[in-house]
């Protein structure tokens, strides 16, 4: 079995090829609900959501569940791992990989139901997700390129294409029995657990001192790549706070850091290094964004001048795989000046399908929209190739040649797009010009 500590100290260290980190960064393929030992009573179990898990003299308490779909063989590895009850599990944060895999945990045979704490804000996660269960799933859908049968899977189901989606957040999913505001101690079994607040990826995140064994819990707060702090499909981000958040940690001079998702990691100074450099990157962004906010300057130009260093997107833990730093500018611009982006043209702009039907009018047809959208892709300027493209289809949705354009150039897109958000949503723009493209010539 890996050693996740060994491993994750190699790459930090530049001596294992980043490869080999992604491979176990999945879940080492047919290796997911895999529980690694940390020490006797220590373990991680790999999984879609990590769940970590310590064993104390009253039993076992564990951060996070997984996915839906996940959680009996997460309880199952645990199981080979220890006997003891499940005293209180922590959710970290509301994300269903964190909170779906809870009936498990409840069903543990010959055991009574855990206790499950979290911060307060997770009860009104759940209630909006309850709100917006069908938003969400659309979400999803694009973010990571699910088909039904997957969402039928993730929820712990089977069926078809035909069967009826099940709800974002599994309806069974746990509640919390205890809630907290900014700290909360909880000593059980010979074990402190000091849990803090703090805004990050989310209103509700929860990261952890466990001072017996010198241990961070960080949740998502620490994920082995750039912070999912910019998602352009889901509510606000707070980079400043989350910046914060891991100097707290780091201050507190942590042998171990245990993560949500990606590789724990040991060792002080390799831990300062790591929770340092994200929190600067952080706060770098939100002073450059700020400072041009307060010029005057749209959002647009802003875009274009605030950047992270090459040299530290290189590093693996910032590595834009999911999330981009010009996602987090956008948050900011929206955390700290809302919704309009500077261009009076567009605070109350004509619908996307008149503006299409008038610049395809001046360019002399949506065909030569079209024609040149293939050459901006040919020339690699995909930004300005979508649009055109876009316009065109709208302004000639029955048109078989420019749906294969678009087709393409999302297509294309979608091939060169190193984050996992990015790349969902190209792919979904593609998929639906392909099933356009499938009605168009075939009548289904």
């Amino acid at each position: 079995m890996t050693d996740l500590i060994a491993l994750s100290r190699d790459v930090l260290d530049g001596r294992t090829p980043l490869a080999m980190f992604e491979r176990a960064r999945k879940g080492e393929g047919q290796g997911r609900s895999r529980l690694h030992v940390i020490n006797e009573d220590v373990a991680v179990v790999h999984s879609f959501g990590h769940c970590v898990v310590f064993r104390t003299g009253e039993g076992l308490v564990a951060f996070d569940t997984g996915v839906r779909a996940a959680g009996p063989g997460i309880v199952k590895a645990i199981r080979e791992w220890s006997d003891l009850p499940f005293h209180t599990i922590v959710y970290t944060h509301g994300h269903v990989d964190h909170v779906g895999g809870s009936p498990a945990f409840v069903a543990d045979a010959g055991h009574a139901r855990p206790r499950f704490v979290a911060h307060e804000n997770v009860l009104g996660r759940f209630a909006r997700y309850r709100t917006t269960q069908g938003y969400n799933a659309a979400a999803n859908t694009r973010q990571f390129g699910w088909l039904p049968e997957t969402l039928l899977h993730l929820a712990g189901k089977t069926g078809d294409a035909t069967t009826t989606l099940p709800p974002f957040l599994p309806e069974d999913v746990a509640e919390p029995d205890v809630t907290y505001r900014d700290r909360l101690t909880l000593d059980i079994g010979g074990v402190t657990f000091e849990l803090h607040h703090a805004k990050g990826e989310t209103d509700d995140h929860t990261w952890t001192w466990v001072p017996k064994y010198s241990t961070v819990v960080s949740g998502d707060l620490v994920k082995w790549s750039f912070p999912n702090c910019g998602n352009p499909q889901k509510v606000q981000r707070y980079p400043g706070d989350w910046a914060a958040a891991l100097r707290t940690m780091a201050a507190l001079e942590p042998d171990l850091v245990l993560p949500a998702h990606g590789l724990p990691f040991a060792g002080r100074d390799r831990i300062r290094t790591v929770l340092g450099t994200v929190a600067s990157v952080l706060e770098d962004l939100v002073e450059q964004t700020v400072a041009l906010m307060n010029t005057g300057a749209p959002l647009d130009e802003i875009l274009a001048k605030v950047q992270v260093p090459p040299e530290k997107l290189a590093l693996p833990y910032l590595t834009p795989a999911y999330d981009a730093p010009e996602f987090v500018v956008r948050n900011i611009w929206r955390l700290y000046g809302g919704w309009y982006d500077g261009n009076p043209a567009r605070l109350q702009p004509p619908r996307d399908a008149s503006l299409a039907e008038e610049v395809t009018r001046l360019a002399g047809g949506a065909h030569t929209l079209s024609v040149r959208a293939r050459e901006l892709a040919a020339s690699g300027d995909l930004r300005l190739a979508s649009q055109l493209a876009e316009w065109a289809s709208q302004a000639a949705p029955e048109d078989t040649e420019i749906q294969q354009t678009r087709h393409d150039v999302y297509a294309q897109r979608r091939d060169a797009e190193p984050t996992v958000m990015g790349t969902g949503i190209y792919a979904s723009a593609a998929a639906e010009s392909a099933a356009q493209l499938k009605r168009l010539t075939t009548g289904w």
